[in-house]
């Protein structure tokens, strides 16, 4: 079995900020990041897919509690200000600059399907096409189509919102 201490420091940060990309709640993402540890602990994984193997079991926790946890939707709709950025917070200044762009982008992703969202989200973590096609079930070779098209969906909800982000 892979030392436990070693995958948390290697994959959390990324499988986190995954997550948290995927639900719109950080802390929703953190609960769903602790529990594919768990998990990993319990029932540890074949040694040769344990990133993809994190994602699918983080990606299935924090949609399960999604779908059962109400109070978490409420709090996103009631405050933007718990919306997560994607990337560190910027200066006051550029923050300004950039917030409307970053709240359609965020919203642009909210229209996509979970497959589509999982999808990007994943391509935009580095994985390669095998651990995107292993955590959505599809196989390796429909992977680029599907990150094709949900590009094209993410492009036509972020022009149906206005001009392209630049």
């Amino acid at each position: 079995m892979t030392d436990v201490t070693t995958l948390f420091h290697e994959h959390h940060e990324s499988l986190w900020r995954f997550l948290t990309r995927l639900t719109g709640d950080p802390d929703l993402a953190a609960d769903a990041a602790q529990m594919a540890f768990i998990r990993c602990v319990e029932t540890p994984p074949a040694p040769d897919n344990i990133r993809a193997w994190l994602f699918r079991v983080g990606r299935n926790a924090a949609l399960e509690a999604a779908r059962t946890d109400t109070r978490r939707t409420r709090l996103l709709a009631g405050g933007s200000a718990r919306v997560p950025h994607s990337d560190p917070f910027p200066a006051a200044d550029e923050e300004y600059a950039t917030a409307d762009r970053v709240r359609r982008v965020h919203t642009a992703l909210a229209r996509l399907n979970v497959r589509d969202r999982t999808v990007l989200l994943m391509r935009e973590e580095g994985f390669a096409h095998r651990e995107i096609a292993e955590a959505v079930n599809t196989t390796t070779g429909s992977v680029g189509t599907i990150v094709a098209r949900a590009l094209e969906k993410l492009a036509t909800e972020l022009r149906l919102d206005g001009e392209l982000p630049t």
